[in-house]
């Protein structure tokens, strides 16, 4: 069983002028799909040939989990997108003014995140299943934090080929574009399968 390619949502142009359509065109038919047609090839006739990504990218080192996570950071940071962001919903928009007092907040302190990450890799929020606990973290070139048992709940793509054809050195400008695009809804999702984790752990303590 081979790691399937996720489709994108929206067409390539979509997200002009925020991202331009040469970028998508280069990051998800290049980038992507090469880690897609990568990992396929490693794991094939190996442990993880019939595992889902998300087991794969949890247990696996090397080549292995270098191509399956970069695989799966992409196909994340790409639903996290969408060319008209909605409000965000209010279960999701509660819980993160209870955890970092406001939604301004939050985003503020996800920006800046993202703009001081140093070199290549991704910026997330991410939820604890065990704790619940929210929080922003940065992770370098393929690191996820499905490798410390964490919920992905957004993520943006700090990798230069994401943004360097459109922005060049200006970092700043493609973080504060895509804090206009996020889906919420998208994000709102995967808090709520995030939450179920928690609340059957919770109960069962």
């Amino acid at each position: 069983m081979a790691l399937l390619i996720s489709r994108l949502k929206y067409p390539l142009a979509a997200l002009e002028p925020f991202i331009s359509e040469r970028t998508m065109d280069c990051h998800y038919n290049w980038h992507y799909l090469t880690y897609i047609s990568a990992a396929n090839r490693l794991i094939e006739k190996t442990y993880y040939h019939d595992k889902d990504i998300r087991k794969i990218v949890s247990t696996a080192v090397g080549p292995i989990f270098n191509n399956a996570a970069q695989a799966f950071n992409h196909d994340f940071f790409f639903s996290c997108m969408i060319p008209n962001a909605p409000l965000i919903p209010s279960r999701l928009s509660e819980e993160l003014k209870r955890q970092f007092r406001s939604t301004d907040t939050f985003l503020d302190a996800f920006l800046n995140s993202a703009v001081s990450n140093f070199g290549a890799g991704w910026t997330w929020l991410t939820m604890d299943p065990v704790t619940g606990k929210m929080e922003i973290r940065n992770t370098s070139n393929a690191g996820t934090p499905l490798s410390d048992g964490l919920c992905p709940l957004l993520c943006i793509d700090i990798w230069e080929h994401a943004y360097y054809l459109d922005y060049q050195y200006r970092r700043n400008d493609y973080v504060a574009g895509f804090m206009n695009h996020i889906d919420w809804n998208f994000v709102a999702a995967q808090y709520d399968e995030c939450l179920k984790t928690f609340l059957r752990k919770d109960n069962a303590g």
